[in-house]
């Protein structure tokens, strides 16, 4: 049975075709200037060469159209017949407090994503036109949702609602609702696995840490707390993103400024995090580099990203009455072995260390804890796409 997975954004459509008798990628690609000049579709088959196309996509149905031309072409495609595909799994940004599991696309659904597109502006909107172009080229599949805040929604009120006037939330829903749980959901389900236990056995903090970064207590197989809240903006230093911050430098950047609020949130989402306190650049590597250039800039920001990690890690293991796992994943978490020591120096008291030797790897599933450690610390990589694959055959055909 072949799945494929769709990640729409409002100008750009990411696709992975899945084999789920193995679970193997078949291929995978990127279209790219949905609706703008210049549309191009990367298409790369596993184990083949690299497929540029150029051709017009003034909608994401176009986009859809020249995916699919892509995977059953003679020359580069991966099956014979777009009959070959069983179902298409959607990643959605928001689902609110209507969608806490997968779901089959109906229209309920629809009017679901469609109530949530205040909450997910970016995302959600285009989520939806990924999920209507597909049913337009391919109306007899079934379509799945798959909520990236759906994970998150066993948080007691305690954890999700804000310090405002209650009746905000009753009005607007402004509550904490998570982001990256598909991602946390897989790595805990996969640490579970590797340890040979059910997940109700476990208390895990998982550290999703990449250009958007997100930290859940996950006890028992239960989200009780997480990083991001209404939006993606709250918690740790991000890439270009300031995570927590007193709402009063709001006020005081916008009247320096002379900026209204759309504008204000801008810079907090696109032009803070790393990229703003270093002045060098959003991505950790670049960083890095400058740190052993001597910029002082760039040595806080990595500092304020790894003491924001640090905080959270304790903080959850005292939500949760303690830690069983401590899991790095993403893009930092899985291949930046200085950043994992920094994100756990000084919690041995808590019993979390770092081998140095366990740790001098990248992009590799291991235990880098010493032996017999009170804590274990993992790398877990992580694989959204492959966890949407799953939950999209679990609800089309009960596998």
């Amino acid at each position: 049975m072949k799945v494929l997975v769709i990640n729409a954004g409002s100008s750009s459509l990411k696709y992975q075709l899945f084999d789920m008798d193995n679970e193997s990628v078949l291929a995978k690609g990127l279209a790219e200037r949905i609706g703008i000049e210049g549309s191009t579709l990367t298409h790369q088959p596993t184990g083949g060469e690299k497929v540029v196309v150029q051709k017009p996509m003034p909608t994401h149905t176009e986009a859809i159209e020249l995916v699919l031309d892509a995977l059953v072409d003679p020359n580069h495609g991966v099956i014979s017949s777009m009959d070959e595909i069983g179902a298409v799994g959607h990643r959605v940004l928001h689902g609110g407090e209507k969608y806490s599991d997968p779901a089959v696309v109906n229209d309920d659904v629809i009017a679901v994503i469609k109530e949530c597109f205040p909450l997910g502006p970016l995302h959600n909107p285009a989520n939806l036109m990924g999920i209507e172009a597909c049913m337009k080229v391919l109306p007899n599949v079934p379509m799945v949702a798959v909520f990236d805040t759906g994970f998150h929604q066993t948080m007691p009120p305690k954890a999700y609602l804000y310090g405002i006037d209650y009746k905000y939330y009753e009005k607007l829903k402004l509550r904490r609702y998570g982001f990256h749980g598909t991602s946390h959901r897989f790595v805990s389900l996969r640490m579970a696995e590797i340890l040979g236990k059910d997940p109700s056995e476990l208390k895990i903090v998982t550290c999703h840490l990449g250009n958007g970064s997100s930290i859940a207590a996950v006890d028992g197989g239960k989200v009780v707390d997480t990083s991001m809240g209404l939006t993606p903006l709250e918690g740790l230093l991000m890439g270009t993103r300031s995570g927590d911050m007193d709402p009063a430098v709001i006020q005081m950047m916008m009247h320096e400024e002379k900026c209204d609020i759309d504008e204000m949130l801008t810079i907090l989402n696109k032009k803070s995090g790393l990229l703003g306190v270093s002045g060098v650049s959003s991505d950790m590597r670049d960083i890095e580099k400058a740190v052993s250039e001597g910029n002082q800039r760039a040595k806080w920001a990595r500092e304020i990203f790894s003491h924001r990690v640090k905080k959270y890690i304790a903080a959850y293991a005292g939500v949760m009455g303690g830690v069983d796992v401590v899991l790095f994943t993403g893009g930092i978490g899985e291949n930046d072995k200085a950043a994992r020591v920094e994100c756990t120096e000084g919690l041995g008291f808590m019993g979390i260390e770092v081998d140095p030797v366990k740790n001098d790897i990248r992009g590799k599933e291991q235990c880098i804890s010493p032996d017999g450690a009170k804590v274990q610390v993992w790398v877990v990589p992580t694989n959204e796409e492959l966890m949407i694959a799953r939950d999209t055959m679990e609800l089309a055909f009960g596998k």
